[in-house]
């Protein structure tokens, strides 16, 4: 399924990020695809995808969503409906008890906050689970490792402590992983923790699965599901936040500025620093289309944010016919990860937020001003 942004390019505002409402549900579809065939439930997992914009599309195809502290179960709650799971690396006591009201389950990163919350989550008939740390990641770098030495993330077994309040537990060791990484997983979770699963009634394989990439292999998550399910005889959980939002959508900018320093420079009304944060934190090289790797095409330009930090630099490009200011440009696969985490720094405009609809209609859902930069400030 082609992407229909050119279409309407001269119609979107820019800075903006624009989701594809078909190429959303062709996702989304899939995801539905693995539940059917292995009897899994999949959950959105908010830190990846929040448009919510979307949710009446995402709920015809998923069980709900997982939140990770009271806004986004807020948001969850409020806006999608479903089950919402919550787990946070630690909960504050002034704002467990709405999260319980709000929460069918609720995930605890320790013993202790178990046993320090599991009368209120009770008292909300909450499923109490734990999250434990198996030691085993394949995630690529330790920035997304949640089971590098020393994680904060997870109980490990030489702490764990079996509690009867407990009725499941959580992993989450990959990130943009394949099934043949969650085998792995599986294994060192099974050593370290499988005398505890038969006492469950769920288990909660986290996220990080890179199921809608093209090439993963999506029969063998069914059977790997398949298979736990039938061994333990418990629910299984999965909750992707990439893969729903993977290559859905793009982030279009603008051309402002175009000046020399040893070499071309184009300078944009978009930011690394703000608008695409992991292009720094991975870091990774986002793609423009139409463009390839410097040298590669007749004109090579550094395209670099429009914030004062020295290294907003997006990355180096080539284009077949030079750049002119005012031009659009887009950048690919935008819509995981990106305005979920974005600032206002240097007060710099947040992208609007727009869907391309099934049938053509471009429909601007979001735009920011002024006042979304001033409130944040005191």
């Amino acid at each position: 399924m082609e992407s229909r942004i050119e279409e309407v390019l001269d119609r979107i505002p820019s800075p903006c990020y624009v989701c594809e409402e078909a190429l959303l549900e062709k996702n989304l579809q899939l995801l539905d695809y693995v539940q059917q065939k292995s009897g899994a439930k999949i959950i959105l997992a908010l830190k990846g995808f929040a448009m919510w914009s979307t949710f009446d599309l995402v709920r015809r195809y998923l069980k709900g969503a997982t939140a990770s502290g009271l806004w986004e179960a807020k948001l969850a709650f409020e806006e999608l409906g479903g089950e919402v799971h919550t787990y946070s690396p630690a909960f504050k006591a002034d704002e467990f008890e709405l999260i319980a009201k709000m929460s069918d389950h609720v995930v605890f990163n320790s013993i202790y906050q178990l046993r320090q919350f599991k009368k209120v989550a009770k008292k909300y008939d909450c499923s109490i689970g734990v999250r434990v740390n198996p030691e085993y990641s394949a995630a690529p770098v330790d920035l997304y490792n949640p089971c590098g030495a020393y994680s904060r993330l997870g109980v490990v077994r030489s702490e764990f402590e079996w509690d009867e309040a407990i009725e499941g537990l959580h992993f989450h060791a990959l990130c943009e992983e394949s099934a043949e990484s969650l085998a792995g997983v599986l294994k060192a979770f099974e050593e370290k923790f499988g005398e505890f699963i038969p006492r469950c009634t769920w288990v909660n394989f986290g996220g990080g699965h890179h199921i809608t990439k093209e090439g993963y292999n999506v029969e063998l998550l069914i059977e790997l599901i398949k298979d736990f399910k039938n061994r333990y005889d418990v629910e299984v959980y999965l909750e992707p936040g990439e893969a729903v939002g993977w290559r859905v959508g793009v982030l279009v900018a603008t051309v402002v500025d175009i000046v020399h320093n040893g070499m071309d420079i184009a300078i944009l009304d978009t930011s690394a620093e703000t608008h695409m944060p992991d292009v720094l934190a991975m870091p990774y090289r986002p793609e423009v289309r139409g463009a390839a790797k410097p040298g590669e095409k007749p004109y090579t330009y550094r395209l670099g944010g429009n914030s004062c930090l020295a290294g907003d630099i997006i990355g180096d490009y080539s284009f077949d016919e030079p750049l002119k200011r005012g031009q659009k440009l887009i950048f690919e696969d935008m819509i995981h990860y990106t305005f979920v985490k974005n600032t206002t720094f240097n007060g710099i405009r947040l992208p609007s937020l727009a869907i391309l609809r099934k049938n053509g209609e471009l429909e601007i859902v979001k735009k920011f001003d002024y006042c979304d930069y001033k409130h944040r400030l005191s």
